[in-house]
Order: structure tokens, then sequence, then C-alpha cells
């Protein structure tokens, strides 16, 4: 698990209502898999520091570079402050997005923040996609600036 946004762990995750009520609940139960060291619902008190999920891009059983290709194309519907959250069962995903949100970063003067986490979940990976997977990897990635 690596991480690359400003604040401190536990980040605070609020959830769009931009969202389908689907949405939210994948992202809710993949959010509740992650150790709550690290991520936390936020609450009233904590709505500015939250991180806003505003669009979710879904790459299960997608082979590389098609998960990074979808992130990109989403990104373009994120707003400065609010965030994208990509999941992938392919493991080259995490080196591609991790390596374009750096990219992103060295060339545009941070404007794009990454949290990446790895799962271990059959639950959430066989209902989607027929391959034998096991891992399911997660990004939260926030664009802090316009480019």
């Amino acid at each position: 698990m690596s991480a690359a946004p400003s604040a401190p762990p536990p980040y605070p995750i609020a959830l769009s209502a931009a969202l389908s009520a689907q949405q939210q609940q994948l992202i809710a139960d993949l959010l509740a898999l992650a150790p709550k060291s690290y991520v936390t619902e936020a609450d009233e008190t904590q709505a500015e520091a939250a991180i806003t999920i505003k669009a979710l891009v879904d790459g299960r059983g997608l082979a590389c570079p098609m998960p990074l290709l979808k992130t990109k194309v989403a990104l373009r519907e994120v707003a400065v402050g609010e965030s994208l959250y990509v999941i992938a069962t392919d493991p080259n995903s995490q080196a591609d997005i991790t390596a374009f949100c750096a990219q992103s970063q060295a060339s545009n003067a941070d404007s794009l923040a990454i949290l990446v986490n790895t799962v271990t979940d059959n639950a959430f990976i066989t209902d989607h996609t027929a391959q034998a997977a096991d891992t399911i990897f997660h990004f939260i990635i926030t664009k802090t600036d316009s480019n």
C-alpha cells in the first residue's frame, strides 16, 4: 500500500450523490475491506476535509491498458477537488495508474493525488469476470488542479 495525498490517514471519504446507488454500494463494500486506520466514512465535522468520490471506473476483468484509458476519460468529468474511484484486477493496472498519476504530478505541479490499496477477496471479482483472480486493486485519484 502506498499513498501520495496531502492529508494523513485515516482519510475521510464521502460519496457524491452523482453516483448511482449501485456504485455507492460497491464503493462502500470495497472501502469496508480497507484497514480502518486508512479510510473512514466522513461525518459532518469532516465534510470539508473529506475525499469526495464523484465517479467510478470499474476495470475488473479488463486487461491493461483499458483500466488506465477508462481512468483518463473519466478524469475529464471530475472537477478540481473531487475524486475518481478506480478498481481493477489486472496487476499491470497498479503500475500503469500509479505511473500516470506520478507523471501528472511531475508535469502539472501536482494535478493528481493518489491513494492505492490492494485487496484480496474473491467476492468482488468472480461475479464480474471469468478470470481466476483473487486480487483487486483500488485507487482514489483526486484532481488537485484544472490541468
